[in-house]
């Protein structure tokens, strides 16, 4: 059976995650002091400890899921554990490229430290914003953002059926929080993301973020194939995965189509890799039948283990 490992992306986010498998596992904690020492901070302590407000500001909030996810990986492949088929949602798809071989953990790090410090720049904090609305088609939730007219805002995650995020201006997003609610919308929730990602408002750091990635990253081909989440395909090469990487800044993800290209790719098992269990959840209203499990503490990671050695997985 072929198992896939899917990251999850920023507002999975806690504090205390990760704490767990670093007090019981040494890759952990050497994951988490590469991360200190590449990042000039005590990354562990402000994951474990916080505070908050600190953690949830995207400079810091990329790097440490980063970590979190990528030392959870570290500790499943120390069991013997390992992916046929890799992807993250958003930020998690820098992740993916690590645990495919394609892309370094320090490089990683220093990316997405830049990759959030452009996306934070760009747009002023309180100025935009992300919220899932639930209970609605794409299409209606298509035309409820383009018949917004005093502001701007779009789709951004194509998450599950019943599933969108829409991004952009505060005010505009609000607006479309509430008219969706008229339009039949079962919930409208904020999210805990202090930038408008996956929208136009994202352009300028994207091409930054390009510059950066074609002309300075060292990036490999993938050991393992990786499903972009842009546009829901196969990354082989080096260059496909930096396309990957830049388009996905400005653009939705298209994370329900993914899912099903996994699937069309041979996945029967699925396990979340880090914090929290937001991608199990998502998977389960896209493809029900299809086993699911997570790792984010010692618990988690036992109880996927066993249920992996039951399936013969």
């Amino acid at each position: 059976m072929k198992t896939a490992f899917i990251f999850p992306g920023q507002g999975s986010q806690s504090v205390g995650m990760g704490a767990d498998l670093f007090r019981s596992f040494s890759q952990a904690r050497e994951v988490y002091a590469e991360a200190s020492s590449v990042l000039g901070f005590d990354v562990a302590k402000l994951s474990f400890e916080g505070p908050k407000e600190e953690l949830d500001s995207t400079i810091n909030t990329q790097p440490c899921l980063l970590a979190a996810e990528y030392a959870a990986f570290m500790v499943l492949a120390s069991e013997g554990v390992k992916p046929a088929l890799l992807a993250g949602h958003s930020l998690g798809e820098y992740t993916a490229a690590v645990a495919s071989g394609a892309l370094s953990f320090s490089s990683a790090l220093r990316i997405t430290r830049l990759r959030a410090k452009l996306m934070q720049e760009a747009v002023p904090e309180g100025m935009g914003m992300m919220a899932a609305i639930l209970g609605l088609s794409p299409d209606v939730v298509d035309d409820i953002c383009a018949g917004f007219k005093n502001g701007y805002a779009q789709a951004a995650n194509y998450n599950c059926p019943g599933q969108i995020v829409i991004s952009g201006e505060t005010a505009a997003v609000r607006e479309c929080m509430e008219i969706a609610k008229q339009r039949g919308a079962k919930r409208a929730i904020a999210l805990q993301v202090s930038v408008p990602s996956h929208s136009r408002l994202m352009e300028g750091p994207a091409k930054k973020l390009g510059e950066y990635l074609f002309l300075e990253a060292s990036i490999k081909p993938p050991s393992v194939p990786v499903i972009g989440n842009a546009d829901a395909i196969v990354l082989s090469t080096p260059d496909g995965l930096r396309a990957a990487l830049v388009r996905q800044l400005s653009n939705p993800v298209r994370w329900e189509e993914s899912q099903k290209v996994m699937q069309a790719e041979g996945a029967e098992v699925f396990v979340e890799v880090g914090p929290g269990k937001v991608l199990s959840g998502l998977l389960k209203r896209t493809l029900p039948d299809a086993a699911s499990f997570n790792v984010e503490d010692s618990v988690s990671l036992q109880k996927t283990l066993d249920g992996l050695k039951a399936l013969g997985a």
